[in-house]
């Protein structure tokens, strides 16, 4: 289960790690297929990778922060020049264009009680299983249109796009970042397909040939189809009366002779 993260052996006490060298990392294709979609990109959740950051009797959650990799270098920063976190929201950053913006928070994970992969394959118990391991970025479409929502933001991400995440550790009660990975590598969601743009196997075909020759292969179906039907009917019919008279040979009879009157 941790096996993609490292956990970070030295730490200064009370500071960001120096050394930090991990990042988000997009989930196992074996726990989410079809990742990155057209707007959503699925990540482990950090497993074990703040540990030593904790400490006792402290509360504390987890953020994520996400942003196009197109974004400037130097807005990269998810503090606000002191220790606390950036709470810019996906509106005020334009969707990650002018810089991260927040996407989840979370408690942090147990790194002595994950999640047992072997559940997975358990229909009763895949979905708790995937909701505790990963994390789906872009996964809520109603948000931005909610005027009531109050929670974090997490609206889709944009087809064709490279972004990047980061997560932050957050002591609860002090309000102040305590830990941080490294941003990820870029992630790029896929890209819309327009149907002249569908490339199928084994040959590249437009949309508009692909629905031809489906249209040309029914109608060549259908014309075998009743040709078949009219040989078996021709074949398989009944013989009436008059096909038996025409392949009965025709004999001729002699006639009675007919008496001939004389003259007296």
């Amino acid at each position: 289960m941790c096996s993609s993260w490292i956990v970070v052996a030295f730490c200064c006490l009370g500071q960001l790690c120096a050394d930090q060298s991990l990042k988000p990392q997009i989930a196992a294709p074996q726990l989410a297929t079809n990742n990155p979609s057209l707007t959503t990109v699925a990540l482990e959740k950090p497993f074990c990778v703040f540990d030593s950051s904790l400490r006792p009797n402290k509360s504390y959650t987890i953020y994520l922060y996400a942003m196009k990799e197109s974004a400037s270098a130097m807005s990269s920063l998810v503090t606000d020049g002191s220790s606390k976190p950036l709470d810019s929201t996906f509106q005020q950053t334009n969707g990650g264009q002018l810089g991260p913006y927040k996407a989840a928070a979370f408690q942090v994970p147990s790194c002595s009680s994950p999640p047992r992969l072997a559940d997975a394959g358990d229909v009763s118990k895949v979905s708790d299983v995937l909701k505790k391991y990963l994390f789906r970025v872009g996964d809520d479409g109603a948000c931005l249109h909610d005027p009531n929502f109050l929670d974090v933001c997490n609206p889709p991400l944009a087809p064709d796009t490279t972004y990047r995440f980061k997560y932050v550790l957050i002591d609860s009660t002090e309000g102040t970042v305590k830990d941080q990975t490294l941003w990820s590598d870029g992630i790029k969601t896929r890209r819309v397909k327009l149907p002249l743009q569908v490339d199928t196997w084994p040959g590249r075909r437009s949309g508009a040939m692909i629905v031809i020759t489906s249209i040309l292969s029914v109608l060549l179906f259908l014309l075998l189809a009743g040709i078949l039907a009219a040989v078996s009917w021709a074949v398989m019919r009944p013989e009436g009366p008059s096909a038996e008279t025409r392949c009965t040979p025709q004999t001729t009879q002699p006639s009675d002779p007919r008496p001939q009157l004389g003259s007296e």
